[in-house]
């Protein structure tokens, strides 16, 4: 029976959806299946370089599938700034628009899990980024998304905080008005600094114990603390790259919310595939 292209999606979603954690160990993992902690190795700035070419090389093996994905960044974008209509919220636009990077690698999952599947040597296509879905570590995965998704609700709230301490309670009148009193105001000036110093604390958090988890939870046998623990000794132990490919993620971030966030159907996937190649480069295989 011949199906319409949005049935087939649908038929097609369906399918990814039912298949939660329905792989078994050996199914999901087969030969490669690793249990157990994982050894952390030092890398330098060159292995970044390294890890960001593999992961353009899979967006561009895989670019029209990942950009029908990841069209959905843009649209985000759109209601942030239908939201921003209404000025209660405009003080909030900019710790929203930033703080998505908290919750970047959970959103980047399915990246992952396609660029796993290509360095297998499988047919790579849309539909794969549901496969995490598969995996035998779904219900760590989604566990460590929401202590994600928390840091940045707790974000959120905290910027609302110092809002309210500096430039409020009342919202502003405009957007125009609210960007006069954030850069011609000592109050402005204050926010801005406190909100960045603040906000970076919030970023190392979340780097810390995200940047190689969601990899390792999908490479290997192991528990979500395990995976949290391994990606805190990585920062420890690469102190430099680290902050690098923080600046890097922060700067690609930056660059793909412009214009419109449109930019980020390129950045985000190259993220995506990028995080899973640095996951190879500061993990011993075994």
């Amino acid at each position: 029976m011949i199906q319409s292209p949005f049935a087939w999606i649908g038929d097609q979603l369906d399918r990814a959806f039912r298949s939660v954690g329905s792989a078994s160990d050996e199914e999901y993992w087969h030969e490669n299946r690793r249990a157990g902690a994982a050894a952390v190795r030092r890398i330098g700035l060159a292995d970044l370089g390294q890890a960001l070419t593999k992961g353009l090389a899979d967006f561009a093996a895989n670019r029209t599938d990942v950009i029908f994905l990841c069209i959905i960044y843009p649209l985000v974008g759109l209601l942030l700034g239908r939201l921003a209509s209404g000025y209660d919220v405009v003080p909030l636009l900019f710790p929203l628009a930033s703080g998505f990077a908290l919750v970047g690698p959970f959103a980047a999952v399915g990246l992952n899990e396609m660029s796993r599947r290509r360095e297998l040597g499988a047919e790579v296509s849309w539909i794969d980024w549901f496969g995490v879905l598969r995996s035998p570590s779904i219900g760590a995965i989604i566990g460590l998304g929401m202590w994600l998704i928390a840091i940045f609700v707790l974000w959120l709230v905290v910027a609302e905080v110092i809002y309210v301490a500096t430039l409020g309670p009342e919202p502003p009148v405009s957007v125009s008005a609210f960007i006069r009193d954030v850069f011609t105001t000592s109050q402005g000036w204050t926010m801005i600094a406190v909100g960045i110093g603040v906000g970076f604390l919030f970023a190392v958090v979340a780097l810390s114990i995200s940047v190689v988890s969601f990899p390792l939870l999908l490479d290997r046998d192991v528990k979500m603390e395990t995976a949290i623990s391994t990606s805190i000794q990585v920062v420890l132990a690469n102190p430099v790259p680290m902050a690098a490919w923080g600046l890097i993620v922060a700067a690609g971030l930056v660059i793909g919310s412009l214009p419109g966030l449109l930019g980020l159907v390129i950045v985000m996937p190259v993220l995506g595939h990028t995080t899973w190649h640095l996951y190879r480069r500061v993990i011993e295989p075994r």
